[in-house]
């Protein structure tokens, strides 16, 4: 079974071409994950990280903290889903730094490349998704430690 475009159905599949044309890629399998906590928001922001908008994430450290999960790290590589679960692309972090919410700069804002890029606006939505989406109970606090992570598209090449 294979995914729209000509995807494979399974990571290592995916994996496996992509190590094909570009040999330097790392033998594991790495970690495949989606943005957003919904298949419609996954879709959206997979979309902009495609169209070469979205250059930057934020994620609760609270989160982290509350499933285990380790945090992402400097020439870390993800495979990024669609809201299906297909795999769509390939991202390598560049940079990771934690800062409170209420010190996220316009900066990053404008590298997340959501809505109109601003602060402003980055501020509005990520406060009310870690009010709805957050996997621990602290939810959400203008001071919380939020992971700010930057990274570049690696394939499909733009």
């Amino acid at each position: 079974m294979h995914y729209g475009r000509g995807v494979p159905s399974t990571l290592d599949d995916f994996w496996t071409a992509r190590r094909s044309e570009r040999p330097s890629l790392p033998e594991a399998v790495p970690e495949a994950w989606s943005f957003g906590a919904t298949p419609e928001q996954a879709d959206a922001l997979l979309q902009l990280v495609l169209d070469g908008v979205k250059v930057g994430t934020a994620s609760s450290l609270w989160d982290y903290e509350a499933t285990g999960d380790p945090l992402p790290a400097a020439d870390e590589v993800s495979i990024v889903t669609d809201g299906s679960g297909a795999p769509r692309a390939v991202i390598e972090t560049t940079a990771v730094r934690a800062v409170p919410f209420d010190q996220v700069d316009a900066d990053h804002a404008w590298a997340e490349g959501e809505g109109d890029r601003t602060l402003e606006h980055w501020r509005t939505v990520h406060e009310a998704f870690w009010r709805a989406h957050s996997e621990n109970p602290r939810g959400f606090a203008p001071d919380m430690p939020v992971v700010c992570e930057r990274f570049q598209l690696l394939w499909p090449e733009g």
